[in-house]
């Protein structure tokens, strides 16, 4: 995504329909930065902006008929840990760690499933009582 500009993020926009010639018609579609989520027709996604593992990691949500959260974490959250921090000064572990905190742990219940960038998928509530440990180890 690169970087981004957070004052960009939080105007709110309404996009009115176009026709694709590949694709055929988008009914409607609305980017609301005061309540970060998208909506694409019946689709919703919850967003939040996440830094640390780079300036500004995008996790999409989407809550499922049932009412399930199901997060997509990028290279923020995985099994076991936080994405990586060590590998560019730019990096921050105390910013990725609070961010995940509090834009997905305390916003999702224990049976939200967390889908990561790469690897094996897990839910929060079997990452939630490691918080503290990864706090203290710093990765």
């Amino acid at each position: 995504m690169g970087s981004v500009r957070t004052s960009i993020l939080r105007r709110p926009r309404r996009l009115s329909p176009h026709r694709r010639a590949d694709h055929g018609e988008v009914r409607s579609y609305t980017l609301d930065w005061e309540e970060p989520r998208i909506s694409l027709g019946d689709l919703s996604l919850d967003v939040a902006i996440v830094s640390g593992h780079t300036a500004a990691s995008v996790v999409l949500a989407y809550r499922d008929p049932t009412g399930h959260a199901h997060v997509f974490t990028g290279d923020t959250l995985f099994p076991g840990g936080v994405g990586a921090t060590r590998n560019d000064p730019s990096q921050s572990f105390d910013d990725l760690y609070r961010d995940v905190t509090a834009k997905i742990f305390d916003r999702y219940d224990d049976d939200t499933w967390i889908y990561p960038g790469h690897g094996g998928d897990t839910t929060l509530g079997a990452e939630r009582p490691h918080l503290a440990e990864w706090a203290e180890r710093g990765w």
